[in-house]
């Protein structure tokens, strides 16, 4: 066992090494009926705003990869979105444990109806830890580009207000969800919402934000 865990540490050690070079982000792809698909021009669009505008060089090349599979440790950012069910078994949250323990970030975007369930997933991965709001002074509000107020407010639904919520190793924000703000729909090709292009640059550059914490931290 202690050899196991010791071969597993090793591992993370490269991993995380190898992550000072790669810029690589993935969705996820998960269980339970929701759709994980959602929103197919969204990352794409960020990447390509990022690299143009925020002087990042993430690989345009947008993959998927399941919360079991050993492929998650090769991605400093994972993107999850979807409107319905989703369910880990305990094989993905263990996984999705270790990964995000070890350096690794997940940002979950609701895309409208995932709440209750992604809630419920949350808690699984992280038992003895409860979401908290980001308060609006911190880094990732902040560059490259400003948001004194926090999250912006992109589509309206149920006209609540935007929140980030996060879970923290110790300083580290190592998962962040955004809700009641549909940033991956902001993000998409202009003719899919129509959305204002004030509206649609506030979600491109807020984005942009969440990817520079990543890959300046």
């Amino acid at each position: 066992m202690k050899k196991k865990r010791l071969i597993f540490n090793v591992v993370i050690s490269i991993l995380l090494f190898n992550w000072g070079f790669s810029q690589d982000i993935a969705l996820l792809k998960y269980s339970g009926g929701g759709d994980w698909y959602a929103n197919p021009t969204s990352l794409p669009n960020l990447v390509a705003f990022c690299n143009q505008n925020a002087h990042t060089k993430i690989n345009p090349k947008i993959n998927t990869v399941t919360a079991e599979s050993s492929e998650l440790f090769s991605y400093p950012f994972i993107h999850m979105t979807g409107h319905g069910n989703v369910l880990f078994s305990p094989n993905e949250v263990e996984n999705l444990r270790n990964y995000l323990n070890s350096g690794g970030f997940l940002h979950i975007d609701d895309n409208y109806g995932i709440d209750e369930y992604i809630r419920r997933e949350i808690k699984k991965i992280f038992p003895n830890d409860d979401l908290v709001e980001i308060p609006v002074n911190h880094p990732i509000f902040k560059a490259p580009y400003k948001f004194p107020n926090g999250l912006p407010k992109i589509h309206e639904h149920d006209n609540k207000r935007p929140q980030a919520f996060g879970i923290f190793s110790g300083d580290r924000l190592v998962l962040l969800y955004t809700y009641e703000c549909d940033l991956g729909d902001g993000w998409e090709d202009t003719e899919v919402h129509n959305d204002p292009e004030s509206v649609r640059m506030k979600a491109l550059q807020m984005g942009a934000n969440i990817l520079y914490y990543i890959f300046s931290n």
